[in-house]
């Protein structure tokens, strides 16, 4: 059985045929546009997510993946067939959803089962595909427990063994870790990644949560207001955003005006007001001498230090306040010429001994490549 339901994959990123193609697709809910041309192209076995605020379009392109919705224009491909026109339950997919939806009146082992009823299969050959997934998900010895005997990780580990018992193509999560505790969530994602890398499937993941779309994802689709900003890994989205709602939505991101001073060796140098000249090789195409861009930086890729020694690239502010937060401290400084306090965070590798002293003189220091030039268009 295990080997039926275990498919070998390929490294999504190698494969040139898309397994899902979602085809200039447009959605309008009557004058409001929910999706506004959307072209995205998603792996065999590639864990994708959807990553947006809240009425960006994510769950709707989600809705419309399953079938719940239709779009208004374009298509939607699954494995190279068109999906027009084909209702939900003839779909090679299946939807886990934020709401555990576990019928309280049956066991785990009738839970994981339901989805079969309708398939004429001995009561032996049942019996060991639900033991497939009771093993998978690791709960092998729950299969007689009812749903109020079960935590929430429990029960949404049953929700996700109900959805592949029936061997999908595709797996459509919308924000199952949501109702989750912190710590709880966090070790769901990494149960969650683990179960997509042994099943083999796709996996299109809806999150608002930068991090969890970070930790769990091969690729990321960034959406705003119905349209797809950036696709990319999440390395790249982090560290080189295409523009600035990008790298606004992805963490937290320092913001200089600046102008194009120089292009040399693949990299720009960049005149800007209050630090000064910067140079990276983290540029866009097409940049020219004398373009207006911003340049961003990172607040981990900033050094604070109270002496001064931070190497070439340093500009000296004012520490206007700290925020101790346990593993890390967040710190923000006020520099001459920047209309915002610059934002540091730094690792507490030693006992802290309490916050810093604020208004008095910092340095801020980083290495050449920490900024990354956004165009202004």
């Amino acid at each position: 059985m295990r080997k039926q339901l275990i498919q070998k994959v390929n490294d999504p990123m190698t494969k040139t045929d898309a397994f899902i193609s979602i085809r200039n697709v447009n959605k309008f809910f009557g004058k409001f546009q929910a999706i506004n041309d959307v072209s995205i192209d998603i792996g065999h076995g590639e864990f994708f997510s959807l990553l947006g605020s809240s009425g960006c379009g994510k769950t709707t392109l989600l809705r419309m993946l399953a079938g719940f919705e239709n779009p208004t224009s374009g298509e939607i491909y699954i494995d190279g067939q068109p999906m027009s026109g084909v209702p939900p339950h003839h779909r090679p997919v299946n939807m886990v959803f934020q709401s555990y939806a576990i019928f309280p009146h049956l066991n785990v082992r009738d839970n994981i089962a339901y989805g079969l009823r309708k398939q004429k299969l001995s009561r032996s050959k049942r019996n060991a595909m639900v033991d497939e997934m009771l093993d998978l998900i690791k709960l092998p010895d729950y299969g007689d427990r009812k749903a109020n005997q079960l935590s929430g990780g429990q029960r949404q580990r049953i929700a996700l063994a109900r959805s592949l018992i029936l061997r999908p193509k595709v797996l459509l999560l919308d924000e199952p870790l949501g109702a989750l505790d912190k710590q709880l969530r966090e070790q769901m994602q990494l149960e969650l990644r683990a179960l997509q890398k042994t099943v083999g499937i796709t996996f299109v993941f809806v999150t608002h949560d930068q991090e969890e779309a970070l930790t769990l994802s091969d690729r990321i689709a960034v959406m705003s207001n119905g349209r797809d900003l950036q696709v990319d890994t999440p390395t790249r989205l982090y560290e080189s955003p295409m523009d600035r709602e990008v790298a606004s939505f992805i963490g937290t991101m320092n913001f200089f005006d600046g102008t194009v001073k120089a292009l040399t060796d693949g990299g720009a140098e960049i005149e800007t007001a209050g630090i000064g000249d910067v140079y990276t090789t983290n540029i866009p195409p097409s940049l020219t001498p004398g373009q207006s861009v911003s340049v961003a930086i990172r607040p981990e890729k900033l050094t604070l230090s109270s002496d001064g020694h931070g190497g070439s690239n340093t500009v000296k502010g004012r520490l206007d306040n700290a925020a101790y937060l346990g593993e890390r401290s967040h710190y923000y400084v006020s520099v001459d010429g920047v209309p915002q306090p610059v934002a540091v965070s730094a690792q507490n590798r030693q006992r802290a001994n309490g916050n810093a002293e604020s208004q008095r003189p910092v340095w801020l220091s980083w290495d050449d490549n920490a900024f990354v030039v956004l165009g202004n268009g």
